[in-house]
């Protein structure tokens, strides 16, 4: 599979999450404007995923990778409990 540049793909994740920030997107089948509608197709077609979340969660582990990191969301990117 293609993977996005990881430029286009955070500006993707980006436009999106700061979208949800304001409370206008909803993560169902439907979206209440065109432009979270388009964001959320794209997102899901550049990650070959059926879901917004799926998407927005698989976008993250790439862009984690590609700046050579672990995925912040993951359990093991955690420091341990003392």
């Amino acid at each position: 599979m293609l993977k996005p540049h990881p430029t286009v793909l955070r500006r993707l994740v980006e436009e999106y999450e700061a979208l949800a920030a304001t409370g206008t997107v909803t993560h169902g089948s439907t979206a209440p404007d065109p432009r979270t509608g388009d964001l959320a197709y794209t997102l899901c077609v550049s990650t070959g995923t059926r879901d917004v979340r799926q998407a927005l969660a698989t976008a993250h582990r790439w862009l984690a990778a590609a700046d050579g990191q672990p995925d912040p969301r993951s359990a093991a990117a955690r420091p341990a409990a003392v």
